[in-house]
């Protein structure tokens, strides 16, 4: 419980004041295995930029998120685990934040064969998702994977390419209006 009122804080104090500034986190500050080894740990490390499908079937990109605070989770909607804990969490984000238009919410699934815009809708409406402040989305596996493993250092594995090759983090990601990791939570 201790760690959710952590982010929570971390959150507070990153929107609401402008005279704390935390650390970028670059691909130097991971350990090996976060990072991707085609990821130069010598130069400043920015977010890639992004082209998904929300919950609404409405393509989003890094622009949706442009000049804006963002914290993004990779989750599935069948996952039992973690998953459901994490939404709660950014549904109290969501809540918390509502009125800021500086801050808003990412969810990427993971498993994009089964999580289509049908289902991202039906499990957003069911977790009180408001669309104009929190993306559910889904998009392209590779891409996604991608994503996660060389843009927001989200995971601790590569994977295999087959069976073994599925992203599963309790990580939250905080990025700054620059395109910047803040914080890996």
């Amino acid at each position: 419980m201790k760690f959710y009122y952590f982010v929570f804080f971390l959150l507070l104090s990153c929107v609401e004041s402008s005279n704390i500034d935390l650390p970028i986190i670059g691909p130097s500050d991971f350990k090996d295995e976060l990072v991707d080894n085609k990821v130069n740990k010598e130069q400043s490390h920015f977010v890639s930029d992004f082209e998904l499908i929300n919950q609404n079937g409405d393509t989003i990109t890094n622009k949706d998120y442009e000049d804006k605070i963002y914290v993004v989770d990779f989750f599935f909607t069948r996952c039992g685990s973690i998953c459901p804990i994490m939404t709660n969490n950014m549904k109290k984000i969501q809540d918390k934040f509502l009125e800021n238009d500086n801050l808003m919410l990412l969810s990427i699934s993971v498993t994009p064969n089964i999580d289509n815009v049908a289902t991202l809708k039906k499990y957003a409406k069911s977790k009180g998702v408001i669309n104009s402040k929190w993306n559910i989305a889904t998009g392209n596996k590779k891409h996604i994977y991608e994503l996660a493993r060389k843009s927001y250092f989200a995971v601790f594995k590569k994977g295999d390419g087959g069976l073994q090759d599925f992203i599963h983090t309790p990580n939250f990601i905080l990025i700054d209006k620059k395109k910047t990791n803040t914080w890996n939570l």
